[in-house]
């Protein structure tokens, strides 16, 4: 039976393909240095729902075209947050509703079932740093550098790296970065444990995230969004809570299929093959 074809939608800022299981979504405004305009936080929601929703689709790679991987929050778009109205109250419920919108753009990644794999070169600041942070997995390129440059501009970052990142760092690096907003290289991300690796190049980077992508997306795809579901679950939740989700969990979705499969192949010593 031919295969079906995938629909994939289109985007103004963003590139997206799939290939063998494996999406990759590309930043794609690379002569503004990637930066987050108003199009491009919906348009991440939107493409991470559709990734969600594709059965094909087993792991995903985020990534971006240009010099820079991503320069943060349009400036632009930082003052049309704000709102237009005279009173006060208004505009503070003006701002309160983007910002959650906001949120809810960038947690679509997080609540993703699909690993994401984030391929982080040369800049990552601000927003950029939001978004990364709802990632499974970050990598970077040796010449990658990560800042909370809020502090910067006398605000408090507010879309998700202040709740995030002290669940992935050392809650003092966290504070770190966050009063002071300086740059944090590659080197150090690594040794802090915010990216699992560091590559010598951009190419060498999207070569070695590709083939972990790839890894992922060979495997039990049931049991790879389980393990998903249950690292989250567990991240904000006591271990005898997690204990008890794994197994009502696997109660009702552990696989015989797979399972069969899985066996199978190991007895084999072949590569096992599993459906969508």
């Amino acid at each position: 039976m031919q295969q079906e074809q995938i629909i994939q939608p289109n985007f103004e800022t963003l590139e997206l393909t799939v290939n063998a299981h494996v999406a990759e979504v590309f930043l794609n405004r690379g002569d503004k240095a990637n930066s987050m305009n108003t199009t491009m936080w919906r348009e991440l929601q939107a493409c991470f729902e559709w990734l969600d929703s594709e059965p094909t689709v087993r792991a995903v790679i985020l990534a971006a075209h240009g010099k820079h991987f991503c320069a943060g929050i349009d400036l632009k778009m930082l003052m049309e947050v704000q709102g237009q109205s005279k009173d006060p109250a208004r505009r503070a419920e003006y701002f309160r509703r983007n910002v959650l919108a906001m949120q809810d753009n960038l947690s679509a990644m997080e609540k993703c079932r699909k690993p994401v794999l984030a391929a982080i070169h040369n800049t990552c600041i601000g927003g950029a740093m939001d978004m990364v942070t709802c990632a499974d997995m970050r990598y970077a390129s040796d010449d990658a550098w990560f800042s909370i440059r809020e502090i910067d501009i006398g605000m408090t970052a507010d879309v998700g790296t202040l709740q995030r990142l002290p669940k992935i760092v050392p809650y003092g690096v966290a504070c770190e970065l966050a009063y002071t907003g300086r740059n944090m290289t590659a080197s150090e991300a690594q040794q802090v444990g915010l990216v699992n690796k560091v590559f010598a190049d951009r190419e060498a980077l999207l070569s070695g995230v590709r083939e972990i992508a790839a890894m992922i997306a060979s495997k039990a795809p049931l049991a790879v969004r389980g393990s998903k579901e249950m690292l989250q679950y567990s991240r904000d939740h006591s271990v005898q809570e997690g204990l008890n989700y794994i197994a009502t969990w696997n109660a009702g979705m552990l696989s015989a299929q797979d399972l069969e499969e899985g066996l199978a192949a190991q007895m084999e010593k072949r590569a096992a093959n599993y459906d969508d």
